[in-house]
C-alpha cells in the first residue's frame, strides 16, 4: 500500500484530528485520494457490519489466507437479515480495520476457512 493512500486513511478515521474532505478538496482529488476515500468508506462499512454482528451477539470471524499478496478473509454472519458478508482485505487494510474502535475486541480468528 502506498504510504500516502494509508496516512490519508488513517487520518479519515482519527476522530482526535479529521481530516475534512471539504477543505483539503485538492488532496482527495487525486487517484491517490480517490483511493484512501475509497477504501476508508470500505472499512468503514466492514467496521458497521462487525459491530452489528457483535451487538447481536455472534462474532466476526476472519481467516488468514497464505498466498503470494498475504490475503485475510473476513467472514460474518448477519442473523438479523439471515446473510453472511465476506471480504478479502490486504495485509495492510486488515491492519488499519483493526484499528478501527471496537473492531479487536469483536473480531475472532479461525485456523480453517468456512466452506
Amino acid at each position: 500500500m502506498d504510504p500516502f493512500v494509508r496516512r490519508l486513511v488513517e487520518r479519515l478515521h482519527d476522530p482526535a484530528r479529521p481530516l475534512s474532505r471539504n477543505r483539503h478538496f485538492h488532496t482527495f482529488d487525486t487517484p491517490e485520494g480517490r483511493s484512501a476515500m475509497k477504501m476508508s468508506r470500505r472499512l468503514k462499512s466492514l467496521q458497521r457490519d462487525i459491530m452489528a454482528c457483535h451487538k447481536e451477539g455472534s462474532r466476526a470471524r476472519f481467516f488468514r489466507q497464505v498466498g503470494p499478496d498475504g490475503q485475510t478473509r473476513i467472514e460474518l454472519q448477519m442473523e438479523r437479515i439471515q446473510g453472511r458478508r465476506v471480504s478479502l482485505l490486504q495485509d495492510a487494510e486488515f491492519e488499519l480495520l483493526s484499528q478501527l474502535p471496537g473492531v479487536r475486541d469483536a473480531l475472532e480468528e479461525v485456523l480453517e476457512p468456512a466452506a
